[in-house]
């Protein structure tokens, strides 16, 4: 299974940057997980008829976070995957989220802009870092791509 992570899009539209990252990286996807900070809902339009699991972060209004979730657990193959954004200062992110999820696999989230990708008391963190660009580095725009056999396995992509 392989499973596309983006997070941190902070647009009001798709772009076609967006829309061209999608069809380019995620076009072969099964599932696309949105940790976050999508600011409205019409940016799901560009993922088209993938389907798509999104939580609400700390940049979505009432209305988004009264639509998705704050955090939410999947089933990918034999594996539980727990998404959430993230909030407060990004400092050891991953950390922080572990605390909210019990008997997961894999922790997937956003807010920091960091990418990230590692084991850390036998889940996996992934953080696919963000569309909208990387602090201090605004050109630094990444997605991530999470495959699922016998284990899972996280890989970063810079947006070009």
């Amino acid at each position: 299974m392989k499973i596309g992570v983006i997070s941190d899009t902070h647009l009001k539209k798709p772009t076609r940057l967006l829309e061209d990252t999608v069809q380019k990286y995620f076009l072969d996807v099964d599932l696309i997980i949105h940790a976050g900070d999508l600011v409205t809902l019409d940016i799901l339009d560009a993922f088209r008829d993938k389907e798509v699991i999104a939580v609400a972060g700390n940049n979505d209004g009432p209305e988004m976070k009264g639509l998705l979730p704050e955090k939410e657990i999947i089933t990918a193959g034999d594996f539980k995957i727990g998404i959430m954004h993230g909030r407060g200062w990004p400092m050891h992110m991953g950390k922080k989220i572990s605390k909210q999820f019990k008997g997961v696999d894999c922790l997937v989230y956003g807010h920091s802009h960091w990418p990230a990708s590692y084991y850390r008391d036998g889940v996996f963190l992934f953080n696919p870092g963000a569309f909208s660009g990387s602090l201090p580095f605004p050109w630094r725009r990444t997605i991530g791509i999470l495959t699922i056999d016998k284990g899972i396995h996280g890989r970063v992509i810079p947006i070009t």
